[in-house]
This record gives structure tokens, C-alpha cells and sequence, in this order.
């Protein structure tokens, strides 16, 4: 017999901090940094038996190198998780740690499971390339001009984006500078503290007699934000897409690298547990757009998952809108009219970074440590556009 549909819920969500593209993390492998998560999100309830972990389900936007072979077996073995829990990994590009949240509370919700793990993790500093180590388009796609957009890089579609709804550059520098405000504040009030698993980094450095020696350091901070970015800075920045375009690197996100993973249980596992939950996994839901203005993707999302839940817009007390490009973001809050102050209250990507495939678990957390600082946020949403024209927003409510 198959059992009822149950409710699935989030009860630990941690992350690493980010670290830019050859930064912090520029030696560290994405199945370590999977690996470490994964240990951290168990620690929050220590009595948890790992047996009972019904899959592991990680995120990555570019699963081959150093984060291929099934990234998501070989980072939980690393973790010390018994052998008998499997892993699984995904790729929906920029949402694949939020599908990862999404399928692991659908096998809960239908039964075959009452504790999962959600995950995602990315390096671009080990994945140079944005195809990675060999790009490798179909040529079938140039053969037809309505396939073309399939190819094109992610910049010039937040340029399309950008001239269809009218984004100006002032407006675009505008809202990249209150990103990195935003983050600053959050930072200098501890507000990401509680969701982050500090990540030890070694330097080897020069000792007496010829000994290297090594020195560890705590990295416990997101490395994105820039204390002197300001809009005179911005506004010298050259387009970096299209000559004559808006979108800079000082208006885009930064490529990063980070992990994140969430903890998820039936209602039956808590009580076994005598755990708390923080938040319901309240819906989902992804969809798709022209991949041309693949950053107006959410647009179509959101009024889905809303509908799913049952819920208005003006509901939504939290919105994480993963910053691709200040263009896109800009189009998605306007279009929908989404309330500025609920968007992205301690910034974005453009200042927080975007490690791809890990960027959703990683937002994740962010949401939940929100909702365990703050009793009146019932309903928190994380939403993002997504490479080839899609969109996915995951809504969590409150228990």
C-alpha cells in the first residue's frame, strides 16, 4: 500500500561562506567543500542515526573535473556518512541546489523517505570555463536562427533583458552598490553567522631549515563584498557583453565558489527525533522562457509556486532573487512589482557571489537563518533565473 502524501520540513540549513573565483578557496575541491556542509548540517541534531538518511541529492551546474563522477556518493563517503546512504547528483544549472530541496522534499512528501539531505556545491575556480574543459554545443543548434539563443552566453541575455524592459546603466550600478551595502551591514551585524560552517584553509609557507610550514585560517566570511565599491567606481566600468550595452562586471554576479545543504524530515522523523522544524517546504516550481532573455525566467515562476501554495504575492515576507545581473533582477522585481525591501535584505550575488549549482542551497539557508531570527517572517521564497531560458522559485513557510 502506498502511504499519504506528508509534509516535508527543513529543521538545519548551513553553508559555507563564498569565496571569489581564485580567491579563498582557489585550492580546495568542491567534494571537500560538499563534504564539509554535509558533516555540518548533520551536527545540528546529533542524535541523528545517518542510516536513516534516505538519499543525498547535490546540485551542480558543471558536474564533470574535479566535481564530476558523482559528486554527491563521493562528498557524502568523504563525509563519514555510513556507505549504505546513496547520493545522487543533479544539474538545473543556476537551481540546481534549490532542485535538490525540491526533490529531496517530494520523496519525503510521498513516503519513500523521512530524512533527506539537500545539497549543492560548485567551484569555478577548479571549472575555469563556464562550459567547463570542452565546450561542446551541438551544431544542430546553429542550424535553425530560433536555436541560436540555446548558445549565447549568459551576458548578452541580460543585455536583451536589459534593452526589452528598458533597464538603464544607472539603474543597473545603482542596485549592484546597495548589493554590496547590504551585504556589508549584514556582515558587520553577524547576521550570516549562525548559517555559516566555518572552512578551515591551509597556507603553505616558507619555514626555517627549508620546513615549510602551515598555517590555518578560519574562513568564516563571504569574500564577495567590496568595501569601496561606489557608483563612481561602477560608472567606469566598460561593458563587457555588447559594445554599445550596460551589463559590466560591476553589475553582474561574481563567479565564486561555495557549498550548502539543508536537512529535511517527515513529521514522523521529528517526533522520533524530538526535533523542531524551522519551515515547510511549501512549494515549487520551475518553468520555462526564450533562452534569449533567460533572466526574466522568474517571472514566470513565481506566480506558480505561489498559486501551488495558495498564497499573494504580498505575502511573501523574504525574497531571495538570485542576483545574476542587476538587469535581470531589476526587469524580474519590476515586472511582477515585487516590494524592494523584501528582495535580497542582506544582498545579492553581485556582492555575495554565485557559485552555479550550489547557489540555491546556499540561498537556502540564508532564508531559514532568517526565519530562526525572526518569529513574523511566515513566508520566505527563494527564486532564480536559469541558463537556456528558465525559472524556479521554492517557497518556505514558517512553523
Amino acid at each position: 500500500m502506498s502511504k499519504s502524501m506528508q509534509d516535508a520540513y527543513i529543521v538545519a540549513a548551513v553553508r559555507t561562506p563564498v569565496g571569489k573565483k581564485g580567491g579563498m578557496f582557489r585550492h580546495v575541491r568542491p567534494d571537500d567543500m560538499l563534504a564539509h556542509v554535509l558533516k555540518a548540517v548533520v551536527s545540528q541534531v546529533p542524535e541523528l542515526d545517518l542510516t536513516e538518511i534516505g538519499d543525498v541529492i547535490v546540485g551542480c551546474a558543471m558536474p564533470e573535473a574535479e566535481q564530476g563522477m558523482n559528486v554527491a556518493r563521493i562528498g557524502l563517503l568523504l563525509a563519514g556518512f555510513p556507505s549504505s546512504v546513496p547520493g545522487i547528483t543533479i544539474n538545473r544549472f543556476c537551481s540546481s541546489g534549490l532542485q535538490a530541496v525540491a526533490d529531496a522534499a517530494a520523496r519525503i512528501r510521498l513516503g519513500e523517505a523521512d530524512v533527506m539531505i539537500a545539497a549543492g556545491t560548485e567551484s569555478m575556480s577548479v571549472m575555469p570555463q563556464i562550459m567547463g574543459n570542452k565546450v561542446s554545443i551541438n551544431p544542430a543548434v546553429f542550424a535553425k536562427e530560433e536555436n541560436y539563443a540555446i548558445a549565447f552566453g549568459m551576458g548578452l541575455t541580460a543585455e536583451k533583458v536589459a534593452q526589452k524592459w528598458g533597464v538603464s546603466r544607472e539603474d543597473q550600478d545603482a542596485f549592484a552598490l546597495a548589493s554590496h551595502q547590504k551585504a556589508l551591514a549584514a556582515i558587520d551585524q553577524g547576521l550570516f553567522r549562525d548559517e555559516i560552517a566555518p572552512y578551515p584553509v591551509y597556507t603553505h609557507l616558507p619555514g626555517s631549515n627549508g620546513t615549510p610550514r602551515v598555517v590555518e585560517h578560519q574562513a568564516d566570511t563571504d569574500e564577495g563584498p567590496r568595501r569601496d565599491t561606489s557608483l563612481e567606481m561602477l560608472a567606469r566600468l566598460r561593458p563587457v557583453f555588447a559594445a554599445r550595452g550596460t551589463v559590466t562586471a560591476g553589475n553582474s554576479s561574481q563567479m565564486s565558489d561555495g557549498a550548502g545543504a539543508v536537512l529535511l524530515m517527515s513529521e514522523a522523523a521529528l517526533k522520533r527525533y524530538q526535533v523542531t522544524p524551522i519551515a515547510r517546504v511549501a512549494a515549487y516550481a520551475v518553468a520555462g522562457v526564450p533562452p534569449e532573455i533567460m533572466g526574466i525566467g522568474p517571472v514566470a515562476a513565481i506566480p506558480k509556486a505561489l498559486a501551488r501554495v495558495g498564497i499573494r504575492q504580498e505575502n511573501l515576507d523574504w525574497i531571495e532573487l538570485n542576483e545574476a545581473f542587476a538587469a535581470q533582477s531589476l526587469a524580474v522585481m519590476r515586472e511582477l512589482d515585487l516590494d524592494p525591501a523584501r528582495v535580497n535584505p542582506l544582498g545579492g550575488a553581485i556582492a555575495l557571489g554565485h557559485p552555479l549549482g550550489a547557489t540555491g542551497a546556499i540561498r537556502t539557508a540564508t532564508v531559514i537563518s532568517a526565519m530562526k531570527r525572526d518569529p513574523n517572517l511566515k513566508y520566505g521564497m527563494v527564486t532564480m533565473c536559469i541558463g537556456t531560458g528558465m525559472g524556479a522559485a521554492g517557497i518556505f513557510e514558517r512553523v
